[in-house]
């Protein structure tokens, strides 16, 4: 066990009372007392217990953080932006990674939650969050990442999802092509549905008959086996000739897996087919991937996503939140188109 407050005292034959107002500087310890006490805590390595100062002061210094999967690079950059904002701010992180596991984030939140957390951050599994009970029937000020989560009180920083396909699509299609596929994944997430959206706002401005068969999505995880498979399937169930020229997806990781698969097809990148993906992970910009995609401004959205939490945990219910701050993406162009 660590030297508490007690040990110090038993140390210096003084009372529990003394030693606990002369760390906190009260005026009522002589001056000599004072520096006989913090000379001895600091001798024996006395650590302020946070959780308990915290119940005292109303606040712990420390933000629970709730990411679905830390193996894709987009969350890291996020958690960076969180991180560094929050040392800013002079605030811990607690981060916790669900893989997508809705048990597990409910886990997750109820313990930080019990650590007495001033606020939380997290990319929910689902817009679904009704799971998630006990958070929402507390007062804990929450901010969500990526997810639009359509409650009172609650704010979301998520990226022009529409726009950002929608400026892809212009492209390719200035580039000549009318055969385009979109890759999504989870038909039921707010972000699948927008960037369909814009794949498909793109295709109507421009006269392109929108069909069903260039439109599919891949059902559990977002990753780069998963774009890998659903690749081969497109290539098998069309004939060269209806395959599509182009591809967008829904992150980068699927489009890795795409162009892993075109590769092993035989097909030439983007002379048979361009590929485009979403986020710009660090992947992403590597000379032998080169891959054309839209970047989310991950940093910037953890950052935003620290600084609007620390206004809500000061302001309390004073102020009132935009329900989502919207921030721009941009098409970086690349190797694959």
């Amino acid at each position: 066990m660590g030297v508490t407050i007690k040990t110090i005292a038993k140390e210096l034959g003084v009372s529990y009372a003394t030693v606990s107002r002369a760390l906190n500087d009260h005026p009522d310890v002589n001056e000599e007392t004072k520096k006989r006490v913090i000379s001895k805590a600091n001798e024996m390595g006395y650590q302020p217990n946070a959780i308990a100062r915290g119940l005292v002061n109303n606040e712990t210094k420390t933000i629970g953080l709730v990411i679905p999967d830390i193996t894709n690079p987009f969350f890291p950059q996020v958690a960076r932006g969180v991180e560094e904002a929050a040392v800013t701010a002079d605030y811990n992180i607690f981060l916790c990674n669900t893989n997508w596991n809705p048990e597990r984030e409910d886990h997750y939140v109820n313990a930080l939650m019990q650590k007495q957390i001033d606020g939380l951050i997290m990319t929910p599994s689902s817009e679904d969050v009704n799971h998630l009970k006990n958070l929402l029937n507390s007062q804990l000020k929450t901010v969500f990442i990526s997810s639009f989560i359509p409650l009172n009180d609650y704010t979301s920083i998520i990226v022009d999802n529409a726009k950002g396909t929608e400026k892809a699509m212009n492209y390719l299609i200035k580039k000549g092509h009318r055969n385009i596929a979109f890759i999504g994944a989870g038909e039921e997430r707010y972000a699948n549905q927008e960037r369909l959206k814009g794949y498909k706002n793109s295709l109507k401005k421009h006269d392109i008959k929108i069909e069903d068969k260039y439109i599919t999505n891949v059902k559990n995880s977002y990753d780069r086996k998963s774009g890998f498979d659903l690749m081969n399937q497109i290539i098998d169930n069309f004939n060269k000739k209806k395959l599509p020229t182009a591809v967008i997806c829904y992150n980068d990781l699927l489009a890795l897996g795409v162009i892993q698969a075109l590769r092993l097809k035989g097909f030439k990148i983007p002379e048979d087919m361009a590929v485009i993906g979403f986020d710009d992970i660090s992947f992403s910009s590597l000379p032998e991937v080169q891959l054309t995609t839209i970047a989310q401004p991950k940093y910037e959205m953890g950052k935003i996503a620290l600084e609007t939490l620390i206004e809500k945990i000061k302001t309390g219910s004073e102020k009132k939140f935009e329900n989502k701050i919207v921030l721009s993406p941009e098409l970086k162009i690349r190797a694959t188109t």
